[in-house]
């Protein structure tokens, strides 16, 4: 008999533009403080592209057209269950900036990214976000992380 785990399902988006820069989204007074990427959790229901294109419109006032799944972060939660961020990117975007609560969005160039103060893990997950042979941020349950 297969096991069943609790999982809590989130996407994040990397979205570039043509003259290279990513769209950022600065959180401040959470949990996860510093740059990060727009996304958010999936709706019960709700396909993970779907959610995707939802959050990123939420956090934006971009509408993102055919996002690509690039990577995987996971790793264990207290209870037991385990917490799945799907990785996606785009650079087909339209509609006109605007921030939300969820943090203040702005265009930076990606070479300046470290410039400023990172999200949890954020550096390690640009690795999966631009790379073609990982694809998995996994946190092992002894606290361990490794890029697969």
């Amino acid at each position: 008999m297969a096991a069943v785990e609790q999982a809590v399902f989130t996407t994040l988006c990397m979205i570039s533009d043509q003259a290279g820069r990513i769209l950022v989204q600065e959180r401040i007074g959470t949990a996860w403080d510093g740059l990060a990427f727009p996304g958010g959790h999936v709706e019960p229901g709700e396909s993970f592209v779907e959610s995707v294109i939802r959050e990123v419109w939420e956090e934006t006032g971009y509408q993102i057209k055919t996002p690509f799944l690039c990577g995987i972060k996971q790793f264990s939660m207290e209870n037991g269950g385990r917490y799945v961020i799907l990785l996606f990117k785009s650079d087909r975007f339209e509609g006109h900036l605007q921030s939300s609560p969820e943090g203040r969005v702005f265009w930076l160039e990606r070479s300046r990214i470290k410039e400023y103060p990172l999200a949890r893990d954020l550096d390690l997950m640009l690795e999966l976000f631009e790379s073609e042979d990982k694809f998995e941020f996994y946190y092992a349950p002894d606290g361990s992380c490794r890029l697969l």
